[in-house]
């Protein structure tokens, strides 16, 4: 038999082991050749929007190819550890370090060859059906299919270059072991686990110097801190304060000697301190794609929701220029050439600030009469005339009243004028779109004083809005290829691409352009989302599988003395569950401190059931996973009972 053909018959023969790995390695190989599929494609350049989404690609690329190295280098340690004693054997029979060496590199390249080939070719299959379902969700034309030779070169010569790269790298796992170690295998004796109460109480800091980072605001310092202090907390989590915990549990005899709670509650203090590592990588990468999906989905039905509650289709906003008449005499023609009922409104504004702790934050003056007139637009009541420094505020139901007002009080910066504020409102429909700055309306008559303030340095800046109000582009979401969405964009580009300072702004256009980034970002995020859920689940069965024999040993011995079947497939069932659902558990915690402070400081507010939608998601996929590894794993073990 030659070097070769032993190496084959190595993987044939432990093709239970390796199934998790290559499926994993193909799936990763088989995305990263689907992204070049799309970066590569001839058509994709001649299309702004394709241009974006394969710049976003190919960093998606970078992402799924740097974790795949390390999914690569994690999984094929994992290996090499479970095999010690097949190496030392194989020492003992005359084999040399350079055979043993050459016999490793030889099976962890063959499985990279396989995993390429399969990966490519499922890509190959998928890819017409990928290019369909990303111009889709991208919202761009239809993309052909073509002989995708550069993504082939490319994704062949990227992971063959990974695979030869881990391979010559894990070779120094095993270089310096002894023959005695390397025949123990994993049967040496365990040492009790144990916790440091000092790591323990500084893994508490951590969490809580994290938790108070982020609800900073919202700077990349404090972002990198969180981070910083959160993984850190994570890590110490897992390796000190769940093993604490678990000894804390076996203080309690009454719990510890019911049933097989001694069993399982022992076996979880080793489990969780030599599974700290992959119980740490699983929850940060599960974490950040929650994180992300979430971060994705929030902003999504954010856009949604300021494209329904805008009652004004078109915002057209003067300096009072000299393109003013023109622009709005185009804009009236255009609507009645459509056939579109539509009503004009002129609404005369004066535009300040306010001091929002020690930022400024732009302030919209509006005078009570006009207010009064589009209050039913709004779904609002009128309001009672004001007295001198009298002033109602309204704002976005997304904004914090109490930044700007404090004890009833006001003071806009033009200059440090104090208003009383009556009361503040925050209608169903604010009156200038859902991101519109807080609306301040005060007495005409103190509006025309700070009108006609002669000193322009001190008087806030006069402009003028046309709102239109277009009834059959109410109450529905619009398509990319709409009426609502065509003409808006050549009105707006049509205005704004003129040397003024006059702006038009669309509700359509703003809506599609968030949905077309946001659905770009989706669909790279799926994929990578999937990759990391796959690569965790394999990493669980990874672990399993090298501590399958020691179980095997200890539930054989067990069954001697009266364990019954019963007992032992609830005790693994826990352990299992445990080591699957504990880093979702601590995903979806540190998915919800993260995410509600960022959303908030970008007027994001409803984020409870994207992130309940996300975690339900990773929870359904899970589950799924442990179903299989804990039905194969419970198998496995019940067949060494006597």
């Amino acid at each position: 038999m030659s070097f070769p053909q032993f190496a084959f018959n190595n993987i044939r023969r432990n093709a239970r082991s390796y199934i998790a790995f290559f499926l994993s390695s193909a799936f990763m190989v088989m995305v990263f050749f689907a992204y070049a599929v799309f970066m590569f494609h001839p058509d994709v350049t001649s299309i702004e929007l394709g241009r974006n989404s394969a710049a976003g690609m190919k960093i998606a690329s970078y992402i799924v190819f740097i974790f795949a190295f390390f999914f690569v280098l994690y999984s094929i340690s994992a290996f090499l550890k479970s095999r010690n004693l097949e190496f030392g054997i194989l020492t003992i029979l005359g084999a040399r370090p350079g055979q043993i060496n050459r016999l490793i590199f030889m099976e962890n390249m063959l499985i990279g060859l396989f995993s390429i080939v399969t990966g490519m070719a499922g890509g190959l299959l998928l890819s017409k059906m990928f290019l369909l379902l990303s111009t889709k969700m991208i919202g761009i034309s239809d993309l052909p299919f073509y002989w995708p030779l550069k993504a082939i070169l490319v994704t062949a010569a990227a992971f063959l270059a990974l695979f030869i790269v881990i391979s010559a790298f894990t070779l120094l796992f095993i270089r310096k072991n002894r023959v005695l170690e390397l025949l123990k295998g994993t049967s040496k004796p365990k040492k009790e686990p144990k916790a440091s109460l000092l790591l323990s109480v500084l893994c508490i800091a951590l969490l809580a110097a994290g938790y108070w980072a982020i609800r900073q605001p919202l700077d990349p310092k404090w972002l990198l801190v969180a981070a910083v202090t959160g993984i850190a907390g994570t890590y110490f989590f897992y390796t000190q304060l769940s093993v604490l915990t678990v000894r804390l549990l076996k203080l309690s005899r009454r719990r510890l000697w019911r049933g097989t709670n001694l069993l399982w509650i022992s076996e979880m203090a080793y489990k969780l301190k030599d599974n700290a590592r992959m119980l740490f990588l699983v929850t940060v990468v599960t974490s950040l794609a929650c994180m992300a999906s979430s971060f994705l989905l929030s902003i999504n039905n954010a856009n949604e929701d300021a494209y329904l509650s805008s009652p004004f289709a078109l915002d057209y906003i003067s300096y009072h220029s000299a393109t003013e008449q023109k622009d709005t005499q185009m804009i009236r023609s255009r609507l009645q050439a459509e056939g579109l009922e539509f009503k004009e409104y002129k609404v005369d504004q004066l535009s300040g600030s306010v001091r929002d702790g020690v930022r400024s934050q732009m302030l919209e003056l509006l005078p009570l009469s006009r207010y009064n007139e589009l209050a039913p637009q709004m779904g609002s009541e009128t309001e009672a005339a004001l007295s001198a420094g009298e002033a109602v505020l309204v704002i976005s139901g997304q904004l914090d009243s109490e930044k700007y007002v404090k004890n009833n009080r006001l003071i806009a910066e033009f200059p440090d004028r104090t208003f009383s504020v009556r009361r503040t409102l925050k209608p169903v429909i604010p009156p200038f779109g859902q991101y519109a700055s807080p609306l301040l309306v005060v007495g005409d008559d103190i509006y025309n004083l700070l009108d006609k303030n002669p000193d322009k340095r001190n008087r806030p800046k006069p402009f003028t809005r046309y709102l239109y109000k277009i009834p059959a582009w109410d109450g529905q979401l619009p398509a990319s290829d709409s009426r609502n969405v065509t003409l808006s964009s050549e009105l707006a580009d049509s205005i704004n691409k003129q040397q003024s300072a006059n702006f038009l702004g669309a509700r359509s256009n703003n809506y599609i352009r968030t949905k077309q980034g946001m659905s770009m970002l989706g669909f790279i995020g799926i994929f990578i989302a999937l990759i990391f859920s796959v690569s965790s689940a394999s990493f669980l069965y990874f672990r399993l599988h090298s501590e399958l024999a020691a179980d095997q040993r200890m539930y054989r011995a067990l069954s001697k003395i009266g364990l019954s079947p019963g007992e032992m497939s609830g005790s693994a069932t826990k352990q299992i569950a445990l080591l699957f659902y504990i880093p979702i558990l601590v995903a979806w915690i540190q998915t919800l401190v993260v995410i509600r402070p960022v959303l908030n400081q970008i007027q994001v507010y409803e984020i409870t059931v994207p992130v309940l939608m996300t975690i339900g998601a990773f929870l359904a996929v899970q589950t799924l996973y442990f179903a299989v590894v804990r039905s194969r794993y419970v198998h496995s073990l019940k067949r060494t009972m006597v």
